[in-house]
């Protein structure tokens, strides 16, 4: 097998409805490994986000301004037909638990049957992260509870605006 040299690109493709620093943890990670990550939003019309594609990006653009080989980006149809458009040869994927893991590798293994070309890398999330997800971040807003230091302060304030319309 022949050693292919080169600039790597990943796509890291999720929700983020809304960003947390769990994705924000795993973005700058991503950010380190490889040349250039696209952060991208997934447009799916039988989910119904608490925020538009456009609010998500806009939110992602924001908490990732400094690191300047992170794309943002949105996309619907086939995660390995749009990073195949991309030039990207790895999707990035986080794993907080051993839950996830089952899901993500039937999704890895059906992407590389797709394309087998595009390389599936996992993160483990960091232990202070391990816990968290958008799901949670907005039951605990709607409720009531504090979710500072679970979320950028820009996302926190787009939230609290839309949850409890602060």
């Amino acid at each position: 097998m022949a050693l292919k040299l080169g600039k790597v690109t990943a796509v890291y493709p999720g929700s983020f409805d809304p960003i947390t620093y769990g994705h924000l943890d795993l973005i700058t990670r991503g950010a380190i490994l490889f040349d250039k990550l696209v952060v991208a939003v997934l447009r799916n019309a039988a989910k119904e986000p608490l925020f538009t594609v456009e609010e998500r990006e806009a939110m992602l653009r924001e908490v990732v301004k400094d690191c300047l080989n992170v794309e943002v980006d949105s996309f619907d149809g086939l995660l390995v037909d749009y990073a195949a458009r991309k030039g990207a040869t790895v999707l990035l994927r986080g794993i907080r638990a051993i839950s996830d893991y089952e899901y993500e590798l039937q999704m890895a293994l059906m992407n590389r049957r797709l394309r087998p070309e595009i390389e599936t890398v996992f993160l483990m999330a960091g232990e202070a992260y391990s816990f968290l997800s958008s799901r949670l971040v907005k039951e605990v807003i709607a409720l009531g509870g504090d979710i500072s230091g679970l979320v950028p302060p820009v996302v926190e304030a787009r939230l609290r605006q839309r949850v409890l319309g602060k």
